[in-house]
């Protein structure tokens, strides 16, 4: 049976600690668009006299973990004996494409690890930690929790529900118009937000259109923008069936209930799915509550007028009460436009 998750028992958030895991969130963070199925994690090891760190992220599919690419360079350096690990998720136990990330550790003889959070992995799940203190390490667990947390969101859903983290994204004017009514709507934002759109595009395993869409503007959805060398391109899944000469092509058509579509997402091993529209899929999307992240992308535009196409197509809330509400995650300046960030 697998051991509870452990949120943060005999956490000592002192400076240090604070200093070293928010420098493997940044690594994390650079590792993200490269590493799905796997979890984007940093790691950062710290000899126990001082000196230079050695630093370490998941590299793609097959290659090192974060925590062996820091040791490696610690080992490098005779340097890991006795110095303290820092990684934003708990060190792996078993044998996947790589042997156990805790042997090597034990193996270096670092003395203490400090973890952002327990791996929910039912082949992880406290597993490691276990190991750790059973070889006579010091764990600390729960350092920067929150901010381990909302990096790995998309990954800790998947591994609890078995369905991938839902970001719905759509650019749109002050006026809340997405195109013009004749549905044109190249191009509402200005090209920093576009590239931001295809750097998120390169975070995601999955980009979900309606078949109207694909009929009304062809897209490829591919990234190919925003500064990422996209070494994999998302998998293109289209609700319905796409035109034989579609741009889209490769893709997987699905139809039937969106919790049925997200299922086999999840199954084939999506952690993120980017919903693209148009109006009517994202009102699907959102009225079935499957949402987890909206992203809007605000121009300092107007359409103007009510005949404009909405961000959702389809019936809202009747009352003011109904009116779904959320909470800003985050909002940012590109070029002329805004990024906003909604969470539930």
């Amino acid at each position: 049976m697998s051991p509870p998750e452990r949120p943060g028992s005999g956490v000592r958030e002192d400076a240090r600690d604070i200093a070293f895991m928010s420098r493997a969130v940044e690594l994390a963070a650079l590792a993200r668009p490269f590493t799905a199925p796997n979890p984007w994690v940093g790691a950062v090891v710290v000899p126990a006299g001082g000196g230079a760190t050695h630093e370490g992220m998941t590299a793609p599919p097959g290659g090192a973990h974060a925590e062996i690419g820091a040791l490696n360079g610690a080992l490098a350096a005779g340097v890991a004996a006795g110095a303290t690990l820092y990684s934003t998720l708990e060190p792996c136990s078993h044998h996947g494409r790589t042997p156990p990330c805790v042997d090597a550790i034990i193996a270096a003889g670092v003395a203490r690890v400090v973890i952002g959070i327990v791996d929910p992995d039912e082949q992880v799940r406290g597993r490691g930690i276990a190991a750790l203190e059973a070889a006579g390490i010091e764990v600390t667990v729960g350092v920067l929790a929150d901010a381990v947390s909302e990096q790995l969101a998309a990954y800790l859903k998947h591994r609890r529900t078995g369905r991938p983290w839902v970001v719905l994204k759509m650019a749109l004017t002050l006026d809340g118009r997405s195109a013009a009514p004749d549905g044109s709507s190249r191009w509402i934002t200005g090209e920093a937000a576009r590239a931001d759109a295809h750097r998120l595009r390169a975070c995601s395993d999955a980009i979900v259109v309606g078949a109207g869409t694909v009929r009304a503007d062809d897209p490829a959805l591919t990234v190919r923008d925003g500064g990422v060398e996209a070494e994999r391109q998302p998998l293109r899944v289209v609700l319905g069936t796409a035109p034989r000469e579609a741009r889209v092509r490769p893709a997987l058509e699905l139809t039937g209930e969106l919790t049925g579509v997200l299922d086999e997402l999840g199954r084939r091993g999506a952690l993120q799915v980017l919903v693209e529209g148009g109006a009517h899929v994202a009102h699907d999307f959102h009225e079935a509550g499957l949402v987890d992240r909206y992203v809007f992308y605000l121009a300092p535009a107007l359409a103007g007028g009510d005949d404009a196409r909405p961000v959702f197509s389809g019936p809202g809330a009747a009352a003011i009460t109904g009116f779904w509400r959320g909470r800003l995650v985050s909002v940012e300046r590109l070029g002329d436009d805004l990024r906003v960030e909604v969470g539930a």
